[in-house]
């Protein structure tokens, strides 16, 4: 399985317009993503975006799970049709990269699960990855990076 981005390439700047300097309101949008060779057996697809790099540990930015396993696209601002999108440490939507300092890491990590997920539409990222537990077939990541700009 493999997951894209015409956005950036792997280990790269992401760029601002996916960031919360593009927006500080909206805290960006997120980026257009791409997903390839999904195996057969999946049954659903989950998408954490996380920063390993934050001060207080890592941060989520994006948690979406029940994500259709035919979907090859995740176009840029949107969430697929159907799954469902649940709480990172800031918001229940996609929340851009805004590091406080330096050069952070930001992970989109794809999981596809053999079942789909019956977890409360309140549910973080700890509660989806202990519902996933014992029914990830295929992973896949990309990473970007951002360094927030002063102002």
């Amino acid at each position: 399985m493999h997951i894209l981005s015409s956005a950036f390439k792997n280990t790269d700047p992401i760029p601002k317009k996916y960031t919360c300097d593009a927006n500080p309101l909206t805290r960006g949008i997120n980026p257009p993503l791409s997903i390839s060779d999904v195996d057969q057996n999946a049954k659903s697809l989950v998408l954490i975006v996380d920063d390993p790099d934050a001060p207080g540990g890592t941060w989520v930015h994006w948690v979406v799970w029940n994500i259709r396993p035919d979907t090859r696209e995740i176009t840029e601002g949107s969430v697929p049709e159907g799954a469902a999108q649940g709480k990172t440490n800031r918001a229940h939507s996609y929340h851009g990269p805004c590091p406080p300092s330096g050069v952070h890491r930001y992970f989109f990590k794809l999981y596809a699960l053999d079942t789909m997920l019956s977890i409360p539409l309140a549910s973080g990222a700890k509660d989806v990855i202990e519902a996933m537990e014992g029914h990830i077939v295929a992973d896949a990541k990309i990473m970007g990076t951002y360094e927030k700009k002063e102002r």
